[in-house]
């Protein structure tokens, strides 16, 4: 007869393993397993769908609170915005703390993206964070400039409105350096560069009145001068020439009103260009313009009333920016022939 072979015996941890408390409290390891992952996994989707931000959160922009707007008023509003993501969740949030009737009234700034939680602390607490924002105006610029530039930094502004509020304020809003709140409007930036404007004018006010010329052909001339210059001699003697050429007759033809008109420089016109029927076209009308070109500083503005008397009558800026006089046309033209 064949010896059958005995069955393998289990070795000490086999027996363990099979062992109906140690296969029981394997089960039970897994089923925690699952039940944290799954919690852990609500948890994400709890964050994802109620907390966190939402992709499209409005950075950089003013939220107004309206004075006497209810809590569900104003979390319907963030929501629509697309500040939070559930209005509901940050409702429950605010009444939870027990803030449901602090919610504070005002203009609030959102530099960066917030989740629900940092944004029921800014309602509740009132953190408008509401710091300056520093823009500067350069010499120089127009109203057209102002737009995009006060446009890009202050979400409450409205370029149109500007436009169409300055639009009469040519020359006559002073370029500086402000310090505006995130939640300032157009208004507000017209009347702090239209003030800023007299404050500056009055301190020239003693060689403005001894020129003798009103304060709006000063600021014409002194846009012009802005454009045409660079250094404050160049500026005095070309007021000199300007003025003269104003007491003769003799039409100002400055380059300058073109960057205006046309948005073209000196070395970009034509001869069709300097015929073009604008009031602004010093070619082909005597006389000044019709209105500034530009908004000028305290440096041209003083150069337009206290010119330099020369036998000069003609200019030119050449590529490097230097000026070169001259006495007659025929000067002028050797000039032009030599530097252009």
């Amino acid at each position: 007869m064949t010896e059958e072979t005995p069955p393998p015996t289990k070795t000490y941890l086999e027996k363990i393993q099979d062992s109906p408390h140690v296969m029981g409290l394997m089960t039970f390891i897994a089923t925690r397993k699952k039940t944290f992952i799954t919690f852990i996994f609500a948890l994400l989707m709890l964050y994802v769908s109620f907390i966190q931000a939402p992709n499209d959160f409005p950075t950089k922009v003013v939220f107004t609170v309206d004075d006497g707007a209810t809590l569900s008023e104003v979390v319907d509003k963030l929501e629509y915005q697309n500040i939070i993501r559930s209005s509901t969740a940050l409702k429950g949030l605010v009444t939870i703390l027990g803030n449901a009737q602090n919610v504070f009234s005002g203009d609030y700034f959102f530099k960066s993206k917030k989740n629900v939680f940092q944004v029921a602390h800014i309602i509740t607490t009132g953190s408008f964070d509401l710091t300056p924002v520093k823009i500067t105006v350069a010499e120089g610029a127009t109203i057209d400039d102002m737009a995009i530039i006060f446009g890009t930094r202050l979400p409450s502004f409205d370029r149109e409105l500007f436009l169409e509020k300055a639009k009469v304020k040519e020359g006559f809003l002073f370029p500086d350096t402000y310090k505006f709140l995130p939640n300032a409007e157009a208004e507000e930036v017209i009347e702090k560069l239209e003030n800023t404007f007299r404050e500056r004018i009055l301190g020239i006010e003693a060689e403005v009145n001894a020129f003798g010329k009103p304060v709006e052909d000063v600021v014409i001339m002194a846009s012009i001068l802005e454009k045409e210059a660079r250094t404050t001699e160049s500026r005095r003697i070309i007021a000199g020439i300007l003025w003269k050429r104003l007491s003769i007759g003799m039409p100002l033809q400055v380059d300058a009103v073109f960057g205006y008109i046309l948005g073209k420089g000196t070395f970009q016109l034509t001869l069709d260009d300097l015929k073009i029927d604008s009031p602004y076209n010093t070619y082909k009308y005597k006389g000044l313009p019709v209105g500034p070109i530009a908004s000028p500083g305290l440096d041209s503005l003083k150069s337009a009333v206290t010119p330099i008397e020369t036998d000069y009558f003609f200019y030119l800026s050449d590529l490097e920016g230097e000026m070169h006089y001259s006495e007659t046309f025929e000067q002028h033209k050797a000039n032009k022939r030599r530097y252009f």
